[in-house]
């Protein structure tokens, strides 16, 4: 973008993508912490050694993880995309209403494209990435050239420039076989945990073949101390063979990290099993008693001195907290929070032989019992491969599934009714199929962001017989058909199942790039109308609203011409793609709207008009920027 009579030096969308945000961002936020080390915007690394001299490690030989390719990809991780998505309403359910998001297209791609509209957004980050083992395939990340034209070259695009192959077989045989599948990974990581709000967490499927690398790249990228979990998954399909003298596998794992201190997981239902030792009732429900009086360790009177105190039994006679050895023991709590438990009816005496004991009662009603670290009461492989099976008419259309369970356990622990969360390798879409299932169940308004690559589908496969040409097919097909579904099953609540469809593509808006004596006329070109000769109006729109920092469920609203924006803060922006003229610009004033964006063409070349536009615009403390 640029502003108004300025064209020289200025952020042009589709020029070089200036707004790429992963370094400024880390950048502003060093600078709030340590402004002391910044010079003129710039990092004074001797002021840092400076501040922090005890702190820095002046040992080559100190622990970290290495691998080779490592600083490659960080630069991976730092380069800018030239891409943006499409919208391809065709292809979605209730594209106008709907808040559900499905992009099609290369991860790495969409994640930085998403930087700017959902940096810390996201609550919850599910992901399965490829496990590696041998006959996998990793995303093969170049971004040195043009994609496009990488793609031919090598050739990953056929003669109609449809893609082949986005990734490539990453063999045990190779050399760099761990080192591949990391430098796929840590740029990923980089920009989800961007993504993610301060008190977001993400879990990562994995299995032996990559778990001790994965858990040492995620100390690093989301820090050792943000550590939550290994939970230990049964697939309820054993692998591995060789008899008795090898150990069957039942497990894969679930890597859990936080962004921040500041996460908290919520509890889990009981089942029935689990919910049977509250065997009392009363009109206030089924309840279970556990004594007042400390027991194991620390339950000595001097352990807590506080917690010595004579309570008054029924028959007014002062109870003690005395341990069967005869030694002086304390309550479980001070004398106010017995009051208070007292108070609330939360307190049962009961006499043998003569000897008064104190219990506290527990009721079963709203009681979660916390997550642990072994799953195994979730549905199995099986069950995940039976229910997509009967979703698609009885064809295997996708191997290997995760159960909707499995995905609805980690929703009910990591998510409130209104979070956002994200699944950027998604695969047949559980994610989002288990989003919609537990809004059914619970009233949630959670929302997602799937994202697959168009990977192409075996021609000998069930997917390919019955029509699915890729993964990507087979992920929308089944939201389409489990959302359609739970609506069906809950024709009384307002649901989200509908979906926007989003695809990787080319930017709408002419690149700039460094040009040589050769083609300079040709880029110079570029400032005089920068729109691609295939920019569609709606296409421009959403590359426009991602460029600003909004989200891609905005609900949008075309008036008169002009595109009309309402944030979920409230702001206002006004987009113009088609027509302009000083009646449009006045009744945009009337609407006082924070940004007026607008394509530069619109003026026919009226300068006047544009300076006086500008003008206009900025009396009413409106902000106009011009493409």
């Amino acid at each position: 973008m640029q502003q108004p009579n300025n064209r020289q030096g200025s952020d042009r969308i589709g020029s070089d993508r200036q707004d790429f945000a992963f370094n400024l961002t880390r950048l502003q936020q060093l600078k709030s912490l340590l402004p002391e080390i910044f010079c003129e915007n710039e990092i004074d690394f001797d002021k840092f050694k400076a501040l922090f001299s005890e702190q820095i490690a002046t040992t080559p030989d100190r622990y970290m993880l290495n691998w080779a390719g490592k600083s490659e990809a960080y630069h991976t991780l730092q380069s800018p995309s030239f891409k943006t998505l499409t919208p391809c309403p065709q292809e979605s359910v209730n594209f106008e209403n709907s808040d559900n998001i499905f992009i099609e297209g290369e991860n790495l791609d969409v994640l930085k494209i998403l930087q700017k509209s959902y940096f810390n957004s996201v609550k919850m980050i599910y992901i399965d990435p490829p496990y590696n083992t041998g006959n996998d395939f990793v995303y093969h990340d170049n971004f040195a050239s043009r994609l496009d034209d990488y793609q031919q070259q090598s050739g990953e695009k056929d003669e109609n420039g449809l893609l082949k192959k986005a990734f490539v077989r990453n063999s045990k045989e190779n050399g760099h076989y761990h080192s591949n599948w990391l430098n796929m990974m840590l740029p990923r990581l980089h920009l989800a945990k961007n993504l993610l709000k301060d008190d977001g967490v993400i879990f990562i499927s994995i299995d032996d073949n990559e778990q001790a690398q994965l858990k040492l790249l995620c100390d690093e990228v989301f820090g050792e101390e943000n550590f939550v979990a290994c939970v230990s998954r049964s697939t309820g399909t054993p692998t591995g063979g060789g008899g008795l003298s090898q150990i069957v596998n039942e497990l894969d794992y679930l890597l859990v990290y936080s962004k921040s201190s500041e996460v908290t997981l919520s509890g889990l239902e009981m089942t029935e099993e689990e919910a049977s030792i509250y065997d009392r009732a009363d009109e206030k429900g089924k309840y279970l008693i556990r004594p007042l009086r400390r027991t194991g360790g620390e339950d000595r009177r001097e352990d807590r001195p506080t917690m010595y105190y004579a309570l008054q039994a029924p028959d007014n006679s002062l109870v003690y907290p005395i341990a069967p050895a005869g030694y002086e023991s304390r309550w479980i709590c001070g004398q106010e929070k017995y009051n208070e438990l007292l108070k609330n009816e939360l307190i049962e005496w009961k006499n043998n032989q003569g000897k008064w004991t104190v219990y506290q009662k527990f009721y079963l009603e709203g009681r979660l019992k916390q997550a642990g670290n072994l799953w195994a009461d979730v549905e199995g492989n099986k069950k995940a491969t039976r229910d997509v099976k009967n979703l698609f008419n009885n064809t295997k259309v996708f191997d290997f599934p995760k159960p909707i369970g499995f995905l609805s356990k980690i929703l009910k622990i990591s998510t409130n009714s209104d979070d956002l969360i994200l699944d950027f390798f998604a695969g047949s879409c559980t994610t989002a199929h288990a989003v919609m299932q537990l809004n059914a169940k619970d009233n949630g308004n959670r929302r997602f962001i799937c994202v697959q690559m168009p990977e192409l589908t075996d021609e000998k496969s069930e997917a390919f017989k019955a029509g699915f040409k890729n993964i990507a097919e087979i992920s929308k097909e089944r939201i389409r058909r489990a959302g359609k579904q739970i609506a069906e099953n809950n024709p009384d609540k307002p649901l989200d199942t509908g979906f926007k469809v989003f695809k990787l593509s080319d930017s709408h808006f002419k690149q700039w790039q460094s040009p040589n004596m050769e083609n300079l006329a040709q880029q110079l070109e570029f400032f005089i109308d920068p729109v691609a000769d295939f920019a569609e109006p709606q296409a421009m729109l959403y590359e426009i609203l991602l460029r600003l920092g909004l989200k891609l469920s905005i609900k949008v609203r075309l008036e008169n011409d002009v595109f009309w924006l309402d944030d979920e803060n409230g702001k206002r922006y006004a987009i113009l793609l088609s027509e302009a003229n000083e009646a449009l610009f006045n009744q945009i004033i009337e609407q006082q709207p924070l940004k007026v964006v607008m394509l530069d063409r619109l003026f026919n070349g009226n300068d006047a008009l544009k300076k006086n536009t500008e003008l206009q615009f900025a009396d009413h403390h409106i902000q106009f920027l011009v493409i």
